[in-house]
């Protein structure tokens, strides 16, 4: 089952900025953007949609609990970014294909191709890294792993290695049993297209609209007191 702000997700449902998408034992979601990034959201898995605007792209997304892996288009804009937000960690890329999961105050990158970014926050530390550290920062490139917790292992550090293995889980945690419904192009350029409510295989897949213009102001508020 796949919802959207705890209702069930139904096929061409619009999200709107803040929206929260779940997923239980037997749901996962496939969003195809209209720049031509792709998510794919595992099972018992929560994001959120804070931002997305196709024109400048601008993408902030932020991973609660579970795994999402993110195909992503290479950011041409001058100011653009696309970045994930766990609890403890930061990620970010320029275009590339990587994976993320946030369970038990522990947040793992896989990066399949091109470079991501991770930037541990608070006091969470990295407790595995086959990347380069830059001060605060790691640099993950493809088949590199980067792993942060806020509670060091009681074995310590973690081998600065990732197994084929892992990679090829992650992979499969995040992957549909089949492709969804083609990403049907609207005429809004910053709107996005999911996909949801098609039982393949024991699995949910949703297809849902994404209304990616900023949230309405509140009923009574005038420019310059509103976001």
């Amino acid at each position: 089952m796949a919802t959207r702000n705890a209702k069930t997700a139904k096929v061409n449902d619009g999200l709107e900025w803040n929206d929260l998408l779940r997923t239980e034992q037997k749901g996962r979601v496939r969003a195809g953007l209209t720049d031509g990034s792709i998510l794919s959201l595992g099972s018992n898995s929560e994001l959120r949609v804070v931002q997305h605007d196709s024109a400048s792209q601008q993408t902030s997304l932020e991973m609660n609990l579970g795994k999402v892996r993110s195909q992503v288009v290479k950011i041409t804009q001058p100011n653009g970014k696309f970045e994930i937000k766990t609890a403890n960690a930061v990620i970010g890329v320029i275009g590339t294909d990587f994976f993320v999961s946030y369970e038990g105050n522990r947040t793992t990158v896989i990066c399949y191709t091109g470079k991501v970014s991770v930037t541990p926050l608070g006091n969470a530390k990295v407790v595995q890294n086959s990347g380069q550290a830059t001060q605060n920062q790691m640099q993950v490139s493809a088949g590199q792993m980067v792993v942060i917790t806020t509670e060091i292992p009681p074995a310590g550090y973690e081998p600065e290695t990732t197994p084929p293995a892992v990679q090829l889980a992650s992979i499969q945690d995040t992957n549909m049993p089949d492709a969804p419904p083609p990403v049907r192009h609207v005429h809004l350029v910053r709107n996005v297209v999911l996909t949801v409510g098609l039982a393949v295989a024991g699995w949910v897949i949703a297809v849902t609209q994404l209304n990616t213009n900023a949230p309405p102001r509140p009923k009574g508020c005038q420019p310059p007191n509103c976001g």
